[in-house]
């Protein structure tokens, strides 16, 4: 199973669009854990993903409890990006079949879902700046991940 990034109950559509992209482009499965605040849909976020959610795997689960269901029992681990790490993505040992999970665009995750995750990474930067956009992380931690994982040869040797 290759790489997932996992949304948990995205705010911005735009955002998502935008994520779901990148894992189209760079051969990344999706997970979309609802509720979201706005219909998850593919006309919701048709603009930043423009045609490229029909070349993406997006698996979409009801709750938290949902997907933690589905993952417990398919044994990936879950790695949590959030201001709140102490482990730099850089400095973290990816999986080929970990799952990476950003938070909501207001708000991050719950205590009891930092909690749940296998392992919490982090961006590096400034001291005095809060947070990236959502789908900027993704991005970075995505590209470090197939880095590690051999993921670019795979889709250099893919066509």
């Amino acid at each position: 199973m290759p790489l997932r990034l996992a949304l948990y109950q995205p705010d911005i559509p735009q955002n998502t669009g935008t994520m779901l992209r990148l894992c189209a482009c760079l051969g990344v499965d999706a997970a979309i854990i609802e509720p979201a605040n706005f219909p998850v849909s593919d006309r919701a976020f048709r603009r930043a993903g423009m045609d490229y959610l029909d070349r993406v795997e997006i698996q979409r689960h009801a709750s938290f409890a949902a997907f933690e269901r589905w993952r417990s029992g398919a044994g990936h681990r879950l790695v949590l990006l959030t201001t709140r790490a102490a482990i730099p993505h850089v400095a973290f040992t990816f999986q080929p079949d970990d799952v990476l999970l950003v938070g909501r665009e207001s708000a991050g995750v719950p205590d009891a879902v930092h909690e749940a995750a296998d392992a919490r990474i982090l961006v590096p930067m400034r001291p005095a700046l809060r947070s990236l956009n959502v789908a900027m992380a993704a991005a970075m931690v995505v590209g470090e991940a197939l880095r590690q994982t051999g993921g670019f040869a795979a889709l250099a040797s893919s066509g």
